[in-house]
Parts: C-alpha cells; structure tokens; sequence
C-alpha cells in the first residue's frame, strides 16, 4: 500500500463512509418498493389486466436490490477495515451484478410510465366492468378485480369513466350490454350519493343534470400515483448508482493496492 498512513486512513474513511450511505439508500430503496408493490391506492388489478404488470417487478427488483445493497454494504466496510482483497474482491463481483439488476429496475420503471395511456384504461374498461360472461376463470378473476377497482375509484375521487361519463354512450362496452341507454347511460357509482351509497336524485343522475352526477374523469387519480411511484423507483434508484459508481471506483482502486 501507499506509504502515507494518513492518506490510507483517510481513504479508507471515504470508503466506509461511501458504504454507509449506500446502505441507508438500499434501506430507503427497499422501503420505497415495498410501499410500492403493498399497492395503496388499490390499482393494481387495473395494471394487472393490462398483462404488462412489469412496473411492479421493477418494484420487486428493487426489494431485492435494496437488501443486497445494506449487505454488500456492510461487506464493504468490512473488507476496507481489515484490507482483505478477498472480501474487496467479492464485494466487486457482487456489487457490479446488483449494480446491473437495479440498472434494469431503473429503466423499467422509467419506461413503463408510457404504456399507462388513457386509451390502455380506457379499452379495458369498457371490455371488463361488470363483463357479463367470462372466458375462463382468469378472465372471470381479472374481470372482478377491474369492476370492484373502478367502483372503487369513482366512489373515492368524484370521478366516472376515464375520460368523463360520455365514456359510457360513445362508446361499446360490456356494461352496455346489461343495461339499456335509457336506464342506466352509466354506472350507479357515476351519480353522487348521500352518506347511505344512494343517489340523490337519481332521475337527475341518469339525465345528465349539473350536481347531481359525476362529470370528471378518473384517469388523473389513476396516472398521478402510478407515475410518482414509477418516478420515485426509477430516479432514487439511477441517484444510488450514480453514488454507487464512484464508491465502487475507489474500491477498485483501493484493492489494486493492496499489497499480497
């Protein structure tokens, strides 16, 4: 090693120092993801009858991710007090193969942001609210889940359809095939209801009066948390790369000098 003991312990400082933030960010990561995956705002059924949930396996990426980022961590540190080129080395080959899966979870939550268009919800949506008659029992479970999120989602945020109520009349849907125009132009849960789940003016509601139905569309309470938590994933997670990057440099660097 370098004769300068001052500069070796200072160095060495910089590395654990280094590894001490790359842990409390592979804590912070795994709890972010965790947050992510527990599916608070309830739409992952809508997500999952896309069948492109990949946003999702980027979240559990990042569990993974997370806890192998506070192990190697801990690693590393250990490997810098002692100057062991063996657990440096390991601590390497380990870190470059975490360092690729995050890389990948990154990129995959960055991108999948623009798969959730208002067509994609909108499409699945009049296909499977209250679909009738199921394909097989895939079709039948997915198809349940999507009609108890979307009653969910109009009951909670105000809102109907993706785009607003004209959802329900210009376009063909299943719900159009139970339920005449005339009857019911959109779902009860378009209406607004007093504190007993009941339309207040029911009569109101089904002709399109101001106040008494709902004109919003839900697709912001779909896209506003789906896209903060796929942004949350991906930046926190290319922000601990870029620090991870340069600590693993100086690790290089700091093995390279180990002496045998």
């Amino acid at each position: 090693m370098a004769k300068t003991e001052n500069g070796v312990r200072i160095f060495q400082g910089l590395l654990i120092l280094g590894n001490v933030v790359i842990g409390m960010c592979g804590i912070a990561l795994t709890a972010e993801c965790i947050y992510f995956v527990s599916d608070p705002h309830g739409l992952y059924p809508l997500v999952e009858a896309t069948e492109n949930d990949d946003i999702y396996a980027a979240a559990w990426i990042g569990i993974f991710v997370g806890f192998a980022l506070l192990a190697l961590s801990i690693l590393g540190i250990i490997g810098v007090i002692k100057s062991s080129r063996t657990l440096l080395l390991v601590y390497i080959i380990l870190m470059l193969i975490t360092f690729a899966f995050e890389m990948a979870s990154c990129i995959t939550a960055a991108t999948h942001r623009d798969f959730l268009t208002p067509n994609l919800f909108l499409k699945q949506m009049l296909e499977r609210y209250q679909k009738p008659e199921a394909d097989n029992n895939n079709d039948k479970w997915m198809s349940e889940g999507v009609t108890k999120t979307w009653d969910k989602l109009m009951l909670q945020n105000q809102c109907c359809g993706v785009n607003g109520p004209s959802d329900w009349q210009e376009y063909t849907s299943a719900f159009r095939t139970t339920h005449s125009d005339a009857d019911f132009p959109w779902p009860h849960n378009c209406c607004v209801l007093d504190s007993q789940g009941h339309p207040i003016n029911l009569d109101g509601c089904k002709l399109g009066v101001p106040g008494f139905f709902k004109s919003n569309g839900c697709y912001a309470a779909i896209s506003g948390p789906m896209n903060r938590q796929a942004w949350g994933v991906a930046w926190f997670g290319f922000a601990i790369l870029c620090w991870t990057f340069f600590v693993l440099l100086g690790t290089m660097f700091y093995w390279s000098r180990i002496e045998y």
